[in-house]
């Protein structure tokens, strides 16, 4: 399940992407940002990066989720911080 699932449509240009942000703990008591991209209904690339700290792969999710509402998109669901789904 992703923490924050991201959308961006531009119908003129055939343009139909998501990003996808998730937080996750990882197996050497560290904590990966799992980010997932591509076009909607298509398998996207997947990257993960590891992280010393929950606090910093969260600091880095919110990097990255502001550059891209920068560049257009919009949530299009949210996992807020009681694990409750907020959709778009």
């Amino acid at each position: 399940m992703c923490d924050i699932y991201l959308e961006r449509h531009d119908p003129s240009n055939n343009l139909h992407r998501f990003y996808a942000l998730t937080v996750s703990p990882g197996i050497f008591s560290d904590w990966a940002l799992v980010r997932e991209w591509g076009r909607v209904g298509s398998p996207g690339t997947v990257r993960s990066h590891s992280y010393h700290s929950k606090e910093e792969a969260i600091d880095e999710k919110n990097k990255v989720f502001l550059k891209k509402q920068k560049k257009g998109y919009s949530i299009k669901f949210m996992l807020d911080l009681d694990d409750e789904a907020v959709g778009a």
